[in-house]
């Protein structure tokens, strides 16, 4: 009996053996299928300069969602492709400016997602500058009421991931209208969120308080961020004039577009993988969120051309309206509970196209520990990060489902740089970095589709 046990425990570890270096070679074939015969780039050119920038409810946005499918259709990698109905915001960008009066000298600034306007003819009222809500909480409200809030929060630049310090700020871009609404400031005016000391705005989504006023809100650039605290600095009582001309519509129809290879021994079992479809009204969407989009469209590509039977089905989606609303991946959720599905993961790629590094996890700690297994495999592939806790917003609401979230982490130094701005366009992306996150993306969908959970 004894030693029956010892011949299974040896047999079993020298077919999971087999199995690993089984895998080790057709990763291997699926980073050298991105890295010479990926249509990534390419696509990602097509959505860039066929399309534009994405804004939910916009014009470009529906031709997103016609390109998207069409695509996926031509390329016919995958068993079905269809449209998924999302009900979403529509916000509009007019025009904005900003100026010192004194000195007519002008601020770079952008109207925050979701803003409301300011009176017709703008608004010149006198600033309070504070770095912290705290700062601003020891400030009475009858020095703050009629005035301009200028949140000079200061980012932390010690940070080695920059998205531990995004995080750490975005409060501020999220509720400082709010914040500075509540003591009855005329506007806010808030510092962007980025490391780079330029003159680009970063826009980018904001909330109100329904129990309170509305404020425009805007954000400023780092050097006029600079110049207006400077100018504070040697006239308290310096005047800006502030134009936001901006507007918010009734809620349009839009569409997730969605592309399924079905599982060949566990069809019922679903692995959700993509990125989202919509982006800001400035730039052109590429690192945020089009690369994500392409890099999940090559998956079913991959799949086919290296004539892949993923064990469980492969759910493709271009999700809607990740950046002001995260209606996108609520829907898919809100469907797939009414049909009952089974999902075990939610894999998103939203960090922009730079090097992959590892991914970000959250799931049971049986779910972390499988897939930790996998590691070695990514080690010739300059992946070593599978330690932090994180996902996809709109893989997110999957989490009741008890999926394992993932989202693709990569090299962060230089997505703040162009994050939400004008220059976030298709020359910014590099080719190589860009299809090796594809390959790692769709390597780690293979090896969850074969082993699953």
């Amino acid at each position: 009996m004894k030693f029956n046990l010892i011949y299974c425990f040896i047999a079993i570890n020298i077919s999971f053996s087999f199995a690993q270096e089984n895998d080790s070679v057709l990763i291997r074939k699926i980073y050298s299928h991105h890295l010479t015969n990926s249509n990534s780039y390419e696509n990602l050119r097509e959505l860039c300069k066929g399309v534009g920038n994405r804004l939910s409810g916009s014009e470009n946005a529906e031709k997103a969602v016609k390109w998207a499918f069409e695509k996926l259709k031509s390329e016919k990698s995958a068993d079905t492709v269809y449209l998924q109905e999302v009900t979403v915001p529509v916000w509009k960008r007019h025009k904005e400016e900003a100026f010192i009066t004194k000195n007519k000298q002008k601020l770079a600034i952008y109207a925050l997602g979701g803003s409301v306007a300011t009176p017709e003819n703008g608004i010149s009222a006198n600033i309070i500058e504070v770095k912290t809500y705290e700062e601003l909480a020891q400030i009475p409200e009858n020095e703050i009421k009629g005035k301009i809030v200028f949140i000079n929060h200061q980012i932390n630049k010690t940070n080695i991931n920059t998205f531990d310090s995004y995080r750490e700020n975005g409060k501020y871009r999220w509720r400082g209208a709010s914040e500075a609404g509540a003591k009855g400031a005329a506007a806010v005016i808030i510092k962007s969120l980025t490391l780079k000391e330029d003159d680009e705005p970063h826009t980018g989504s904001m909330s109100y308080k329904d129990s309170l006023v509305k404020i425009p809100a805007a954000a400023i650039s780092w050097k006029s961020a600079e110049i207006l605290s400077k100018a504070l600095k040697e006239d308290k009582n310096i005047q800006v004039q502030l134009l936001l001309k901006c507007e918010t519509l009734k809620d349009v129809l839009s569409y997730n577009v969605i592309a399924e290879i079905k599982g060949s021994l566990y069809p019922n079992e679903i692995i959700v993988a993509g990125g989202h479809l919509d982006s800001w009204d400035k730039g052109e969407g590429a690192h945020d969120d089009g690369t994500g989009v392409v890099q999940s469209f090559e998956i079913l590509r991959t799949f086919k051309l290296l004539n892949i039977k993923p064990e469980r089905t492969i759910r493709v989606v271009a999700f809607m309206n990740e950046e002001n609303g995260l209606r996108g991946g609520k829907k898919l959720a809100e469907v797939s509970k009414i049909k009952k599905e089974k999902i075990i993961a939610g894999i998103e790629s939203d960090a922009g196209g730079y090097s992959p590094r590892g991914f970000f996890m959250e799931g049971s700690e049986e779910q972390v520990k499988k897939v930790k297994a996998y590691s070695h495999l990514f080690k010739p592939y300059n992946l070593h990060s599978f330690d932090r806790v994180g996902s996809g917003s709109d893989v997110e609401p999957l989490k009741d489902f008890g999926a394992l979230l993932m989202e693709l982490e990569v090299d962060s130094q230089r997505y703040f740089d162009l994050h939400h701005t004008s220059n976030d366009v298709f020359e910014e992306v590099n080719k190589r970095e860009l299809e090796l996150g594809s390959a790692s993306i769709t390597a780690m969908v293979y090896l969850i589709s074969k082993y699953g959970f």
